[in-house]
């Protein structure tokens, strides 16, 4: 087997579920895991010792974003990712690819890679295998994701079958590329869009590839309905074998992320904990509140009733209303740092459940993820 810089540990299994320790250059981290997102470097509005208070204990920046501001190279002569943004334990990094996809008016997408103008500035970049992972290698992370196409929901067959073999293509040359595969792991992207023969024949092409630390399920959250979402995972999961993590990427609501994990799935990102409670908007084990409303305003009960530890649990569900509706940043990082916990929540309870070999445990937390994720009754 090709040497990695990565190892993944099965712990347990409680039905398709698993738990378990995935080992990287900068720590371990127990799975099924939840890394927050922090596109720019940071992890909008918190600092790195907040995201951990959370129970994180990896996260998710991006390529593209930090390819154009401040530069790679930028960073790696400040030490790196890490000590750029503080942050000392293992990091993610998406390959560019998403962000390329939704570029679409701004995209030319040919065999060499993908050409686009950055909406901003008009300034034309390209991006090719080989550049996603000298970027990835210069800002040092933990793990660097393949560059893939990434294409929209709904695709013709005869799309998604060309755009699928040219993300195998693209993965070949990603891994020809890697000049530092002792410190960052590589993992690759399994698509096939929502055809279920074109997803298992990808997942097993890329099972096959012992260079890979790590194999992910790209293609979804992109407006497929839940049930297409977890069907399409459903297929892959069993042909991704037991020595490597699975990442799902982009998913989602508590309830969607507790569901994958049933099916098997390790390790998640989700920009919708951050971003809705930025808006207002929480989740609690009674259903999503969105403060904003006026229902609240007078309400002296703490956000949660059930989760006295969660970062804001020290204010009534009245004051942070009024942080929100006055734009206080206060209350922008506290609802932000409440869903990150919520999530880790979710997840330490999943792991549980799964230690325990307790398959029930994990239906009543599907249930109750799947009320927390509901908007709440009014």
């Amino acid at each position: 087997m090709a040497t990695r810089c990565s190892s993944f540990r099965e712990l347990a299994t409680c039905g398709s579920a698993r738990a378990g320790v995935l080992t990287l250059p900068h720590g371990e981290v127990r799975t099924p895991a939840f890394m927050p997102v922090g596109t720019y470097g940071s992890v909008r509005g918190l600092t790195p010792a907040e995201v951990r208070a959370t129970g994180a204990e990896m996260v998710l920046s991006n390529t593209y974003h930090l390819w154009l501001r401040p530069g790679h190279r930028t960073v790696e002569r400040l030490g790196g990712l890490h000590g750029f943004m503080g942050w000392d334990g293992p990091i993610l990094t998406d390959s560019g690819g998403y962000q390329v996809f939704s570029l679409n008016k701004h995209l030319k997408v040919s065999e060499e890679g993908a050409e686009f103008r950055i909406p901003e500035t008009g300034d034309k970049r390209f991006l090719t295998p080989e550049v996603a992972v000298e970027i990835q290698e210069a800002l040092g992370v933990d793990v660097a994701m393949a560059f893939d196409e990434c294409i929209e929901w709904p695709a013709e067959r005869d799309r998604v079958a060309h755009s699928t073999e040219r993300t195998t293509r693209w993965l070949t040359r990603c891994l020809r590329a890697r000049e530092k595969p002792d410190r960052t792991a590589l993992f690759g992207i399994v698509q096939g869009g929502l055809y279920e023969d074109l997803r298992v024949a990808h997942a097993q092409e890329l099972a096959s590839m012992e260079a890979l630390d790590g194999l992910a399920i790209g293609g979804l959250s992109v407006g497929e309905s839940r049930d297409d979402m977890l069907a399409a995972t459903s297929w892959v999961v069993p042909h991704l074998g037991r020595d490597r993590v699975r990442y799902l990427m982009g998913v989602g609501h508590p309830h969607d992320i507790v569901d994958a994990v049933r099916l098997g799935v390790d390790l998640f990102d989700c920009v919708l904990p951050t971003r809705l409670g930025r808006h207002g908007m929480v989740y609690t084990w009674q259903g999503r509140r969105n403060l904003k409303n006026a229902r609240y305003a007078e309400d002296p009960l703490p956000l949660d009733p059930e989760d006295p530890s969660s970062p804001a649990s020290g204010f009534s569900r009245a004051y942070l209303r009024h942080l929100v509706k006055s734009g206080e940043m206060l209350g922008r990082r506290l609802l932000a740092a409440h869903n990150l916990h919520f999530y880790q929540q979710v997840l330490s309870r999943a792991r549980e459940a799964i230690l325990s070999n307790d398959p029930e445990g994990l239906e009543e937390l599907s249930r109750a993820t799947a009320v927390a994720s509901a908007l709440a009754p009014e």
